[in-house]
């Protein structure tokens, strides 16, 4: 072998490297410039939020992922997800007083699934069976959920005031206080007001919800033949059909997955803010399809997985919270975020191109 092919093979391969990990790289980096410039943000406490704040983007984006490696997009999830957060809402309201907690949040959360999953299944069946464009027929869902949403809220948040709904979003797994100790799920009993000043709650349950999640969604796409089929439709439709998949199944399931996802999100927001919003999602829908991309899927489907989109996600994050804990105007994330984009997609490209080379 000559030099100048070992040196190509070596180039060859630390191309490669860096375009499966670069995002592993990047967020990295960032991590290491935040934490120079304030140590503020490798607090326990800091870290804890980022991951808290990060948790409901990343359900909406566990949908988009199933979504982007089938070869589609779902521009629909963020006001499905808005939209459910009403239903949500609007049912906790109408549970009778000294209901039980989980049986009201079972209740909200079983409707808002129906009200998500019809819509998962219309947008299933346009681009299935009627061979609508993805694009198009998730933006009409898109209208459509919103105008819903707005119809059923009147426009204003729906304010939920049952008894320790906010807990459930904004608490933690673990408790600690110096003097009473170690707490499971609330805090300890007994505490005087300032003393609660010293108590530090550990690992958000949001965090916890995101990562069961996580985890589903990863054993489904990994491991399971719903999900070898999502990346055989995605990496190539008229191959799948010709193997015997059922390919307009496969699609119909792959919109209900990302509706889900949004319903998840969509109480979980109720639970953290203790309302319903019909634009709850609004801010969620690019960004989710952000963190999908910045992971690693390609936009031409067939490639992709759980855990490049919750670093995707992550990246996300910690750019927001490093700009607000730095000063900076926070509507530079916009453009990081767009800048980060289009790296993301400039590798991928970058990397069929070495792939057919």
């Amino acid at each position: 072998m000559s030099e100048n092919t070992r040196a190509s093979g070596q180039g060859r391969s630390v191309l490669d490297f860096v375009g499966a990990f670069w995002a592993w790289i990047f967020l990295l980096l960032l991590v290491m410039i935040f934490a120079i410039a304030n140590p503020v943000f490798l607090s326990p406490f800091n870290l804890q939020n980022i991951l808290a704040n990060m948790a409901i983007l990343t359900i909406i984006a566990l949908g988009q992922t199933f979504v982007i490696i089938s070869g589609g997009i779902d521009l629909s999830a963020g006001w499905v997800m808005g939209m459910v957060s009403v239903v949500a809402a609007l049912t906790i309201n109408t549970m009778p007083p000294g209901a039980p907690l989980w049986i009201v949040l079972t209740v909200a959360l079983l409707i808002g699934a129906v009200a998500a999953l019809i819509a998962g299944l219309v947008n299933g069946l346009l681009i299935a069976r009627l061979n609508v464009p993805p694009f198009i027929a998730t933006l009409g869902m898109f209208g459509i959920a919103r105008g819903v949403a707005f119809l059923l809220s009147g426009g204003m948040p729906i304010p939920v005031r049952t008894e320790g709904l906010g807990r459930v979003g904004n608490g933690y797994l673990f408790y600690f206080h110096p003097t009473a100790g170690w707490s499971f799920l609330t805090p300890p009993v007994g505490l005087a007001q300032a003393d609660m000043r010293q108590l530090m709650g550990v690992i958000p349950n949001a965090v916890i919800f995101m990562l069961i999640l996580l985890f589903v969604a990863h054993i489904v796409l990994s491991r399971s033949r719903f999900g070898l089929h999502t990346y055989a439709v995605g990496g190539n439709k008229e191959a799948a059909l010709r193997a015997g998949i059922p390919v307009s199944r496969t699609l119909i399931a792959v919109y209900m997955t990302s509706a889900m996802c949004a319903a998840f999100a969509g109480v979980l927001y109720g639970t953290r803010f203790t309302n319903g919003a019909a634009n709850a999602g609004e801010a969620l829908l690019l960004d989710s399809i952000a963190a999908v991309v910045i992971g690693g899927a390609s936009l031409f489907g067939g490639a992709g997985s759980v855990i490049g989109t919750l670093i995707g996600a992550l990246i996300i994050a910690v750019l927001s919270n490093g700009l607000v804990i730095l000063n900076i105007n926070p509507f530079w994330q916009f453009i990081a975020v767009g800048v980060v984009i289009i790296i993301a997609v400039l590798i991928d490209q970058a990397r069929e191109r070495l792939i057919r080379a």
